[in-house]
């Protein structure tokens, strides 16, 4: 099929995701209770409210606290849609008729934005009142809007010719420059930020984990801003952007953050859109003409032409003075940095950039991309398709296609636009292997540096523990939630085990860090609480993080110990499958990776056979080991 064809298929797959993400919204709003959806980092409940007030862009919002006890990580981020419920004496769940868009989200606070002014003396009424994340409308509609002016795009469009580009065999433009020296760089990532200098149309910065693919990244923004006055630099997540984010202002570029980051602090906060608003010069008179033009609307004198005169030269003031600020902003920053669907935000309304960077773009839907490729000329992809795809609900739509990313068809149609990373500095040797032979062809090696890294002398780099747990996964909930009491237990004994051999003075003078990962937020909860009630680990809680895999996403530990938790007489996996998401959470580890998981059930797929024999041929003799 042609690029139109492929198009208009994405578009009827994006339909069929968003319909099931609506009728999975609804029918958990209405099943679920709101214990299993605060469990589910869904729902906030009981919450206070705080105070309300107008932000710097003039927009009504509110606080809202949580018990700041709660240890259950949320999913509340910048962006996300909210609705507020109350609970009578009865147990009976009533929904305010109005909600909000959360402005930003702390582990107890949230400031949410508000459209009826009502609301907060409205919510202040209610008995007992939750908070919980709403279906969002808003990215299907964006990313279907972009979809339609790709489709219609013709001619020499911009967009009509990326999009042929794209999703044909194609030989993407160059331009001939002679190749820069960058001697902090190795080889690879030198020739990568030479490929994106070097790109007419488009290029794509495939980097493995472990390989320096931020640090690449950054570089080729660096001297991208040499030659052009402005870039845009996208991800998929609000913390893919603030990653990316923090390490440009470090390195000097004036970075200008649309929507406010994931992780609330000064040094992230300076550089959001909002406060460089609030800190220009001219905005306390602007402040002072907003307060004058909302003590007119409450005045009991609405009428006549000296009102209506008063409050049109009020307005005309406070615009002249917005579009001033919002003008030096934007043409104080070097660098745009949003989501994907931040990019449709209204204050980059018509501006126009000659280069669009997509972090992470391995993990966006096409549909998502093309909202910020509208406003570029050309395109530099970064990012792993080795690594975590793009969530998709529906399984028609996922077997339609859907999953598969726009960064996939240019290395599919444009192999040559593509740099692969081939160096990383993070995994011991051992643990590197595997990984590199299966997903990389064998092209990713090891830095000298980091070849025999490890805690212990003589240490196996990996160990899989046979949990041999007599088939005693459970299936617990929605969304295929599974946990295994078995080899939940038995993943603590063994670390504690193995801190018991390090010694805890050790451990905690060199802040060693864990990280546990299951595949299933079930099992990921279970050893949450495993953990909270064992004594043990109580010195070292603060070093031990427990998480999904997708949690785990760009992160990396010292100890990694995986729970895989399946154990079934059929062989069932689930989507375990999904090869892409045990290479993220195997090559999260530095020095020592723990995996456990029943040997009979998983073996049956060819996948983790292999990666049994290989973790089997690294067993040192008994007599070697370190005790």
């Amino acid at each position: 099929m042609n690029a139109t064809q492929y198009l208009l298929r994405e578009r009827e797959l994006l339909k069929i995701e968003y319909e099931t993400e609506k009728q999975e919204f609804q029918r958990l709003s209405q099943s679920m209770g709101i214990e299993r959806k605060v469990k589910r980092g869904d729902c906030w409940y009981p919450v206070r409210v705080g105070r309300s007030y107008y932000n710097s862009l003039n927009a009504l919002v509110m606080e809202i606290f949580r018990d700041p006890e709660t240890d259950i990580e949320h999913n509340f981020e910048y962006g996300r849609h909210v609705m507020f419920f109350s609970v009578d004496s009865s147990g009976k769940v009533a929904y305010a008729s109005h909600g909000g868009v959360v402005s930003y989200a702390q582990d107890d606070r949230m400031v949410v934005t508000i459209t009826n002014p009502d609301l907060p003396a409205t919510l202040a009424n209610y008995p007992s009142l939750g908070v919980q994340i709403s279906f969002d409308e808003t990215t299907h509609r964006l990313m279907n809007e972009a979809l339609e002016r790709v489709i219609n795009a013709k001619g020499n469009n911009r967009l009509a010719v990326l999009r042929e580009m794209f999703h044909n065999p194609s030989h993407p433009g160059r331009f001939s420059l002679q190749p820069m020296q960058f001697p902090w760089l190795n080889t690879s990532q030198q020739h990568a930020v030479n490929e994106v200098l070097c790109a007419k149309d488009v290029a794509v910065v495939h980097g493995p984990p472990g390989t320096g693919k931020t640090t690449t990244l950054v570089e080729a923004i660096a001297e991208t801003l040499r030659r052009e006055n402005q870039v845009l630099v996208c991800a998929q997540s609000n913390m893919a952007v603030d990653w990316i984010s923090e390490q440009l202002v470090d390195r000097g570029a004036e970075v200008l953050r649309i929507g406010n980051p994931t992780r609330v602090n000064d040094k992230m906060l300076s550089f959001t859109y909002e406060r460089r608003f609030e800190d220009h010069p001219l905005y306390s008179q602007l402040w002072a003409v907003r307060r004058a033009i909302r003590e007119l609307q409450s005045s009991r004198h609405r009428s006549g032409d000296a009102y209506h005169q008063k409050m049109d030269r009020l307005k005309s003031r406070a615009t002249e003075m917005e579009l001033r600020i919002h003008n030096d902003i934007m043409g104080n920053a070097r660098v745009i940095a949003s989501t994907l669907a931040g990019a449709a935000n209204r204050v980059l309304e018509g501006v126009r950039f000659a280069t669009l960077f997509i972090d992470e773009a391995a993990q966006a839907l096409e549909p998502a991309c093309w909202i910020a490729i509208r406003k570029a000329h050309r395109v530099i992809f970064a990012g792993d398709h080795c690594q975590l795809p793009p969530t998709v609900k529906s399984l028609e739509a996922l077997r339609g296609g859907l999953g598969k990313t726009l960064m996939e068809c240019v290395v599919e149609n444009a192999p040559q636009a593509v740099s692969l990373l081939t160096v990383q500095y993070r995994m011991n040797r051992d643990i590197m292997r595997f990984s590199s032979d299966w997903f990389y062809d064998g092209k990713v090696v090891c830095a000298p540096q980091v070849h025999n890294r490890s805690i212990l002398d003589l240490d196996t780099a990996i160990t899989w523990i046979d949990s041999q747990s007599e088939y005693q996964e459970e299936f617990v909930g929605e969304n295929f939630g599974r946990i295994n009491r078995t080899e939940a237990a038995l993943t603590l004994s063994t670390l504690e085990e193995y801190f018991t051999l390090i010694g805890r003075e050790r451990i905690l003078n060199e802040r060693i860090d864990v990280g546990i990962i299951s595949p299933y937020r079930a099992q990921v909860q279970l050893l949450r609480r495993n953990i909270r009630k064992n004594a043990f680990f109580k010195p070292f809680r603060h070093l031990i993080s427990v998480n999904t895999v997708d949690g785990f996403q760009g992160q990396e530990r010292d100890v990694i110990v995986i729970s895989l938790v399946r154990s079934n007489d059929e062989g069932q996996i689930g989507f375990l499958r999904d090869l892409r998401r045990m290479n993220v959470a195997m090559t999260r580890a530095r020095m020592k990776l723990f995996m456990l998981g029943d040997v009979a059930t998983l073996t049956r797929h060819n996948f983790y056979r292999k990666l049994y024999e290989y973790v089997s041929s690294l067993k040192k003799p008994s007599n070697e080991q370190n005790t």
